[in-house]
C-alpha cells in the first residue's frame, strides 16, 4: 500500500469526525489511481447492535444502489456491445408475455437506453415486497402492471426490469450468476457491515440484501450486491484503465442522457453527492445503505466510502450527505 498522502489523510480525518460523533458507526474509506496507487483505511464499528464488532478495510458491505452501475449496467452494454440486444428498442423485444401483444402497452414505448437513464414513465418507488406473492409472480407483476406515467425520476423500476433482460437472456436469475471478481450476492454475517433491523422480517440483516424488493425478488438488478472497499476499487481502476470493460461500453458509461445521467450512472452536477471540486469528467452513484463510489476519468482516479449509516436503523440524521460532498472536494 502506497503512503498516505496529506489530501487523502484529510479527507479520513473527516470521516473519522462523523463517526467519533456517533452519527455514523463506521466506513471505510478508499482511493485508486488508473496505475494502480492505492489507499484504504477504516474506522469504527461493522456493527453496534447486538453486539460491537471493529470496522475494518477488508468488511463487506451490501452496495445496494451500486448493484445498478457495477453488475446490471456493465451486463446490459455488453449486451448492446455484442449485437444482443439494441439500446433503443423497446423492452418489448426481450420482455413481456402477454402484454406484448397488447399495442397500447408501455412495453413497447420504454426502450433499455431510458431504462439506463432513469428517463422512463416509472415512478420513484414500487413497494413490491408488500405484496406477499412468488420470486415469479413479481416478475410478472414487474412486466404487466399498468404503471402510472409520469415525469422521469430515479427509480429502481428501471433497474428492475433490467435485471430481467438479463436474466432472460441468460436463461437464470441473477442470483445463480458470477457476480464478478471480489462480489457476491451475500457475505459471512461476521466479516459484514450490519445494516438495520427490519420490521418485515423481524431481524437484524447482516450478510443478507437489505433491499426488500431485491430480497422479495431473491435477486434484482437493482440491489443486492456485497464487496469490500478493495473490490468497489479495483472495480473502478478497470474503468480508469480500460481493462475492466470495452472502450465503448466505458465511452457510453460517461455519455450523458440527461443533465444528471449516463447510461447507467449519474454524471457530475451542482449539488451532487461528488462534490464540485471533481472534473467534469466524474461519473459516480451512492446506494442506500451508505456507499458510494466516484470515478474521474480527468484525473485519473477513483474513491469510495463505504458507510454503515442506516444500523441500526434509517431513521435518524448522519449528515452523511454533506460527508461525501465534504470528501470529495478534499479528494
Amino acid at each position: 500500500m502506497k503512503q498516505l498522502d496529506s489530501n487523502f489523510d484529510a479527507a479520513f480525518e473527516a470521516v473519522e469526525k462523523q463517526v467519533s460523533s456517533g452519527n455514523i458507526p463506521g466506513a471505510v474509506l478508499g482511493r485508486v489511481t488508473r496505475d494502480g496507487q492505492f489507499w484504504c483505511r477504516a474506522v469504527g464499528y461493522a456493527q453496534t447492535e447486538p453486539l460491537k464488532r471493529p470496522m475494518h478495510e477488508a468488511i463487506w458491505f451490501d452496495l445496494a444502489s451500486l448493484s445498478k452501475v457495477i453488475f446490471t449496467t456493465p451486463r446490459i452494454l455488453a449486451l448492446a456491445e455484442a449485437g444482443v440486444i439494441d439500446l433503443d428498442a423497446p423492452l418489448a423485444s426481450v420482455l413481456g408475455e402477454p402484454e406484448v401483444h397488447n399495442p397500447a402497452a408501455w412495453l413497447h414505448d420504454v426502450t433499455f437506453r431510458q431504462c439506463l437513464g432513469h428517463q422512463t414513465l416509472f415512478p420513484a418507488e414500487a413497494d413490491l415486497y408488500k405484496k406477499d406473492k412468488s420470486p415469479a409472480l413479481l416478475r410478472a407483476h414487474m412486466v404487466e402492471n399498468d404503471w402510472p406515467a409520469g415525469p422521469p425520476v430515479y427509480s429502481d423500476v428501471n433497474f428492475i426490469l433490467l435485471g430481467m433482460v438479463v436474466e432472460q437472456i441468460a436463461g437464470k436469475w441473477i442470483r445463480d450468476m458470477d457476480p464478478g471478481a471480489g462480489f457476491a450476492f451475500s457475505a459471512d454475517p461476521a466479516h459484514s457491515a450490519a445494516t438495520e433491523f427490519c420490521p418485515w422480517r423481524g431481524r437484524l440483516i447482516c450478510g443478507k440484501v437489505h433491499d426488500e424488493n431485491c430480497a422479495a425478488l431473491q435477486g434484482g438488478g437493482h440491489a443486492g450486491l456485497f464487496g469490500t472497499a478493495g473490490s468497489v476499487l479495483g472495480f473502478a481502476q478497470g474503468l480508469l484503465d480500460g481493462s475492466g470493460a470495452s472502450q465503448n461500453s466505458i465511452s457510453l458509461m460517461r455519455t450523458p442522457l440527461s443533465a444528471h445521467t449516463t447510461h447507467g450512472w449519474q454524471r457530475f452536477h451542482e449539488g451532487w453527492p461528488g462534490g464540485n471540486k471533481c472534473s467534469p469528467q466524474t461519473i459516480g452513484h451512492t446506494g442506500f445503505t451508505g456507499t458510494g463510489l466516484w470515478i474521474d476519468f480527468a484525473r485519473g482516479h477513483a474513491w469510495t466510502l463505504l458507510t454503515n449509516h442506516i444500523h441500526p436503523s434509517r431513521h435518524k440524521n448522519t449528515g452523511l450527505a454533506a460527508l461525501r460532498q465534504k470528501v470529495g472536494n478534499i479528494i
